[in-house]
């Protein structure tokens, strides 16, 4: 009994790292708009109620590849290597924090378009706190001077999802990350660089 509860529990999570793989594959392809659960499910070689019973819903189903992509980032802040993660001074981190969220929301634009139209969801609201008090924290250090408690959203927004993917189709996504690391870069007071 205990062997074949471990093959389900396999294979459930094999069947999950196929849709999530299929989704993002198809995402970047076609676009949120034109991509449907029966098309992840064929792509993914499951039932179209394989989907669902894993993930509840197409919204959930977005949410969990924007919830995975996110604590790859946050666990990097935390304890990944500097400038990105600690041991650097603030504003080199804020300045490696805005590369690598800008590169995670251009990379996976029409993902968080998608996901962005869903309900609201309290693991993102607790992702998004993550982020402001990072942001807030490292602003209060870099410039005391400042309202950091305000400064951070005004900088995050330099970020939102829909600006993001005008520029991405556009085919200017490397100029708007220029010009976001410029803001970010005027604010904590020193030249931008692409961190690495």
């Amino acid at each position: 009994m205990g062997s074949g509860s471990t093959r389900e529990r396999s294979d459930a999570a094999r069947n999950r790292r196929a849709i999530l793989d299929a989704t993002d594959a198809l995402l970047s392809e076609f676009g949120a708009a034109n991509v449907s659960v029966e098309q992840i499910a064929a792509a993914a070689g499951v039932g179209k109620g394989t989907v669902f019973h894993r993930f509840g819903s197409r919204a959930g189903l977005m949410k969990a590849l924007v919830l995975e992509r996110a604590h790859n980032l946050r666990d990097a802040v935390v304890s990944g290597e500097p400038p990105l993660g600690p041991g650097a001074p603030a504003g080199d981190r804020l300045l490696a924090y805005f590369d690598a969220m800008f590169r995670l929301v251009a990379d996976n634009v029409e993902l968080m378009i998608a996901y962005d139209n869903a309900t609201a969801d309290p693991h993102t609201e607790a992702i998004h706190g993550f982020w402001y008090g990072h942001v807030a924290a490292l602003l209060a250090e870099a410039r005391p001077d400042l309202d950091a408690e305000a400064v951070a959203p005004v900088l995050l927004a330099t970020i939102n999802p829909d600006m993001v993917l005008h520029y991405v189709r556009d085919g200017q996504t490397e100029r708007l990350a220029a010009s976001v690391l410029s803001v970010v870069e005027s604010v904590v007071g020193r030249p931008a660089h692409t961190p690495t």
